[in-house]
């Protein structure tokens, strides 16, 4: 029988969720395991509803991501009414999905993690959060709550709200982008360049004085899955599906509609979290990681001129492919700087004002599959209706679930380095919780339900007996 450490539930993350650390009678870490512990249900309740629904039902899975399933739904739909939609919808959607990453990265970056970065991983934890930051580093915590606003203001303007737009639909999208908006944001990208350009300089710098995070915070070698484009270079919304190993070799390459050809979907039972796997492995051995690491890994350019050279410093650093997991913090904030260079390029589009915005048609295919880049990884939609346009099956394949064998491997990484005794004290377990949000995981969307959460750790011995017990309101 072995020792547990409990963390229950792990903070700063979007969801439920706790991390089991297991000792042996040595006291010594053998194994650590990241749980999810909502109830996943979103799927079967929207059996029997028409597909016309589902982009604006699913978008509703979470607040953080909406944009991310509603694209990937209105897909779907578009697979369904077997239509090719205008391109000045396929323009827009873009858009959308580009304010969509920035928006959330700069979440992840700014509000949840660089507290540990800045702060530091023993610092009061009372202070440990967005608010200690705006205190100690008020101009980068200011520029990052902008970068975000940006991206979020994007979304308002074109779905009409910055949370759950239903904007996006099969055949198209329902509304273009007003000339004044566009002009707004053009002007505001040199801000968010300056700020993107801070945040850069500061996480390279902090690389610099912390290998040992970069070596421990889930370095490991795995696959890396993401879409590209034709060409192989960065894509967020459409391209073909590529599986890279950890030496940058490229394993498969598929149209996204041949999912299932290459991904199987295991069940473990200590979390709702699915946990896919690369089926021509095997699960478990079949492990890959999906987001802006994989993104920037499986790419051969980034496609805009400043991010190519920040991918080229970023391979120069990692030596080639970036296999710790560490790395995801860099990846964000060089997806943010090449969703800011597309900006630049596509706003000016005059067809972002076109009114030839959707295809009209019914039902010609009982099956669609709609597959794009959300912020934390390729986002799968899978749905099977009836004549009537009703859904009869639901799939979704979440890119948290996606990481899900890899986040259990960088949680006991870390536990394994970190953790010696059957006492630990807070900055360690707020290392391993770290390393999750390294992931950025969003458990409302990969387990379809609701909540917060406070921190809860239990600290045992192979007998039961409980050592110490922590909590966080």
């Amino acid at each position: 029988m072995t020792q547990r450490i409990i963390i229950d539930p792990v903070s700063r993350i979007e969801g439920h969720a706790k991390i089991t650390i297991y000792l042996d009678d040595r006291d010594q870490v053998v194994d650590a395991r990241f749980h999810v512990t909502e109830f996943r249900g979103f799927e079967r309740f929207c059996e029997g509803r028409p597909f016309f629904e589902m982009a604006g039902l699913s978008a509703r899975i979470c607040g953080i991501c909406p944009v991310s399933h509603l694209l990937a739904s209105a897909k779907a739909g578009d697979r369904i009414l077997a239509v090719t939609i205008p391109p000045a919808a396929v323009k827009l959607r873009r858009l959308m999905n580009l304010a969509q990453i920035i928006q959330s990265h700069a979440l992840s970056f700014f509000h949840l993690s660089a507290p540990d970065l800045l702060l530091g991983w023993e610092s009061d934890p009372a202070k440990r959060n967005v608010f200690g930051l705006i205190e100690s580093h008020p101009e980068l915590a200011r520029g990052g709550i902008r970068l975000r606003q940006l991206g979020q203001e994007i979304i308002e303007a074109l779905g009409g709200r910055k949370i759950h737009p239903a904007w996006s639909v099969p055949g198209g999208v329902r509304e273009s982008l007003p000339i004044e908006a566009r002009d707004r944001f053009l002007a505001r990208l040199p801000e968010s360049h300056a700020v993107t350009r801070q945040a850069l300089d500061f996480f390279k710098q902090f690389l610099d004085s912390h290998a040992e995070e970069t070596k421990v915070f889930g370095n490991f070698p795995s696959m890396f899955m993401g879409l590209v484009t034709p060409d192989g270079d960065w894509e967020n919304y459409d391209g073909v599906l590529r599986f890279s190993d950890s030496t940058g070799k490229i394993v498969e390459q598929c149209d996204p509609l041949e999912y299932e050809r290459f991904i199987g979907e295991a069940v473990e039972k200590d979390s709702y979290l699915k946990s896919p796997y690369f089926r021509p492995i095997g699960y478990p051995d079949g492990v890959y990681r999906v987001g802006p690491l994989a993104r920037v890994n499986i790419c051969r350019h980034m496609g805009v001129p400043q991010a190519d050279r920040e991918l080229a410093e970023f391979r120069q650093r990692a030596g080639g492919v970036a296999n710790a997991s560490f790395y995801f913090h860099y990846a964000r904030l060089l997806e943010i700087l090449a969703c800011l260079e597309f900006l630049e390029r596509l706003l000016p589009d005059p067809e972002l004002q076109s009114d030839r915005l959707r295809a009209e048609a019914g039902v010609n295919r009982l099956e669609g599959i709609g597959v794009s880049e959300a912020p934390r990884g390729t986002l799968f939609h899978h749905y099977h209706v009836d004549e009537n346009g009703l859904i009869q099956k639901i799939n979704l394949i979440i890119a948290t679930g996606q990481n899900s064998l890899a986040m259990n491997r960088t949680v006991a990484q870390i536990a394994k380095h970190y953790v010696k005794g059957a006492k630990i004290e807070e900055p360690i377990l707020n290392r391993v919780e770290a390393g999750i949000r390294a992931f950025d995981p969003c458990l409302s969307c990969s387990t379809h339900a609701v909540g917060q959460m406070p921190l809860h750790v239990e600290l045992r011995r192979a007998d039961g007996t409980l050592l110490q017990e922590m909590r966080r309101d």
